[in-house]
């Protein structure tokens, strides 16, 4: 009897809500699926628009890991061709290495296919560079401890105190520990953007201060799906000020593209 032709199970960022800013290699997978698992709480379902018809999908909101790795697995030893969708990109908060980690163990193979995470959807919709030249250079993605810890060494406050741009995911419900952190770290009336749901339809900002985030979070009713943005670059934003602008463009500042010291295109 003639084996099925196996197939790697893959693993696809979504990108932040909109379907467009999927990837092509991403559409391109979902276009040939016969299994997507999704997580429906987060990922939009206009995204299986994208599918065939015969294609299923299994929304994995309400499913342990041993359901996920069982639909997945299964689907793949019969010789389907298997999508975990996951939202943004998924080596960020995306409980992917324990999925990676069971698949490895029943031997089956897998690979991913990166996405748009929602930090750049939000500065996208903020018009916000995070590293603006001679303000900052730096962007820190992080959380603040909740149900799951932070490890030794990356609370809020330390980080902040880097001068890095920060985008704070997974916080919104934490509104007076992400407040002292930063008010501590950048003042209490440094600037704070708060993008809910961004590039979805339903997609709102909020500008606040370090010190009124918890009030303002509160009032605004943003507690889940909501990214977090500070730093000096944001505040830079908020009080609509210029940075120094770039080298690269400047006629003065040769490059291996332009007839002087020979410095490659991406030397800052």
């Amino acid at each position: 009897m003639t084996q099925p032709e196996l197939h790697p199970v893959l693993f696809v960022g979504a990108g932040p809500g909109d379907p467009e800013l999927i990837t092509v290699a991403g559409r391109r997978a979902l276009e040939q699926a016969d299994l997507v698992v999704y997580a429906g709480s987060l990922v939009s379902t206009d995204m299986l628009g994208w599918c065939r018809p015969q294609a299923r999908a299994v929304d994995s909101a309400g499913l342990a890991l041993a359901e996920i790795i069982e639909h997945l697995a299964s689907s793949h030893r019969q010789g389907q061709k298997v999508v975990r969708l996951h939202t943004g990109d998924p080596s960020l908060y995306g409980a992917l290495r324990e999925q990676l980690d069971a698949l490895d163990g029943l031997g089956v193979p897998w690979r991913i296919i990166p996405g748009v995470t929602a930090a750049f959807a939000a500065a996208a919709s903020l018009g916000l560079e995070y590293t603006l030249p001679e303000v900052c250079q730096s962007l820190i993605i992080t959380r603040a401890p909740g149900r799951t810890p932070v490890p030794t060494g990356e609370d809020l406050a330390s980080l902040a105190r880097h001068g890095a741009s920060l985008a704070i995911y997974l916080s919104a419900g934490q509104g007076q520990t992400v407040s002292a952190a930063l008010a501590s770290a950048l003042g209490a009336t440094a600037p704070v953007a708060v993008v809910y749901r961004a590039s979805w339809p339903d997609e709102q900002v909020l500008w606040s201060t370090a010190q009124d985030l918890p009030q303002d979070l509160e009032r605004s009713g943003l507690k889940r799906q909501a990214l977090i943005l500070a730093g000096p670059a944001v505040a830079a934003r908020f009080a609509g000020q210029s940075a120094p602008a770039s080298r690269l463009y400047d006629a003065g500042f040769s490059h291996g593209y332009r007839a002087g010291r020979g410095q490659s295109e991406d030397t800052p």
